[in-house]
């Protein structure tokens, strides 16, 4: 009789993850959560960053000054590679206003008598502006600006000095008496998508985990088969979880491996240290997400408020796991929000292994961590079969 049972049971476990795999075919939008919008996500994030780096941004100059030093000035700033003058405005005001609409990034004004107040060592002043609401190109203009600045500050240095009579030969000591060598660990090209690509992607591919959990669970309780899957299932909400989530784990599992591949094989992003703890942490990465996502259903077991709160922080993930913003930098009350979310500890594992190579020693913990969210939906698991047993659906 006991084996019976044990048969039938493991009959039972078949048929439910059958018509799970079937459900899943059938529906297109299990096709779009699963496949379309990740891999899209992946596509496009990486093709909009083929560059690394961002080049030619749209800016303006205003030169009110109109003298050979400000054209000198201006023809300088058009031979950067950061920037590509568009308008050459004739006011601060029509500047500003192409800067409002979005037509450029920053615009960089020259005053009037520049050349004069300089040449009559009364200080003019060069003023830029940068439309910080786009980080990336709005910085990158900045840093240009300040360059083109400070080189048209270092030539009429040169000149002034050699006007008095140094020689050319002594200016450097004077103009640069510290040299400075800069040398980018890790990251020679300075490639924003090693940095970007490798956080958003996750963070995108995190999001996608915790909607289409939430969604496959509420799905049985707003259709009515909850009761009937946890009686199929002999009362147990663990091999109810087991039966609708196994197919899903492996599905997102081959998805989280191509990403790796994508990123790595493909794209040649940098991986100095072990591809199989990297694989290791894309695969744990999956069930910590999914575990995080059977959390957020648990205590709201609701399909609307599910949604709600797994997409406000699937959202939230992109700044609040200081991917945007430097944790460091963050109010004490926000940068505790980045230690809670498992693509914060995706990163970590990243920054340690595929760009320093280090030891599984130094990322120990990390890994540590996604187990705590795989285990925390445990501890809510009575409120969902509460929720199963009753199945009201509550728009």
């Amino acid at each position: 009789m006991a084996g019976s049972k044990d048969n039938g049971r493991k009959s039972g476990l078949r048929a439910l993850i059958k018509e799970n795999c079937l459900r899943m075919l059938r529906r297109p939008i299990y096709w779009v959560g699963f496949l379309a919008l990740p891999l899209f996500m992946f596509f496009f994030l990486t093709s909009l960053m083929s560059s690394g780096l961002p080049t030619r941004i749209p800016a303006a100059i205003v030169d009110r000054d109109g003298t050979s030093l400000s054209r000198g000035i201006s023809q300088n700033l058009s031979g950067m590679q950061m920037v590509h003058i568009t308008e050459s405005c004739n006011s601060y005001t029509e500047a500003r206003h192409e800067m409002q609409s979005g037509r450029i990034y920053g615009f960089f004004l020259i005053p009037e008598n520049f050349q004069a107040d300089l040449m009559a060592g009364r200080s003019p002043v060069i003023t830029f502006y940068t439309n910080m609401t786009y980080y990336v190109p709005a910085s990158l203009l900045f840093k240009t600006f300040k360059t083109t600045a400070l080189y048209a500050k270092a030539g009429v240095a040169v000149e002034k000095i050699e006007g008095a009579g140094l020689a050319s030969y002594n200016l450097a000591p004077l103009l640069n008496p510290i040299g400075v060598q800069t040398r980018p660990i890790h990251n020679p090209e300075l490639n924003y998508a090693i940095y970007l690509c490798n956080s958003f992607i996750p963070g995108a591919l995190q999001l996608m985990i915790l909607l289409m959990t939430v969604f496959s669970l509420g799905q049985d309780i707003k259709y009515g088969r909850s009761r009937e899957l946890l009686e199929r299932c002999d009362g147990s909400v663990l091999v109810y979880l087991f039966t609708k989530l196994l197919p899903q784990t492996l599905l997102w599992w081959v998805v989280a491996v191509f990403m790796e591949s994508w990123l790595f094989r493909w794209n040649g992003y940098p991986m100095n240290g072990s591809w199989g703890w990297i694989t290791l942490s894309q695969l744990m990465f999956v069930l910590a997400s999914q575990g995080l996502g059977l959390f957020f259903f648990c205590v709201l077991p609701n399909l609307r408020l599910g949604l709600s709160i797994s997409a406000l922080i699937g959202i939230l993930s992109f700044s609040l796991a200081a991917f945007s913003f430097p944790e460091q930098s963050m109010y004490g009350a926000l940068s505790i929000f980045s230690w809670v979310l498992p693509v914060r500890y995706n990163f970590l594992i990243y920054s340690a292994q595929a760009l320093n190579g280090l030891d599984i020693y130094y990322a120990r913990v990390w890994y540590a961590a996604y187990c705590v969210f795989m285990l925390l939906p445990f501890t809510m698991l009575w409120r969902l079969k509460s929720a199963m047993k009753k199945q009201v659906y509550v728009p």
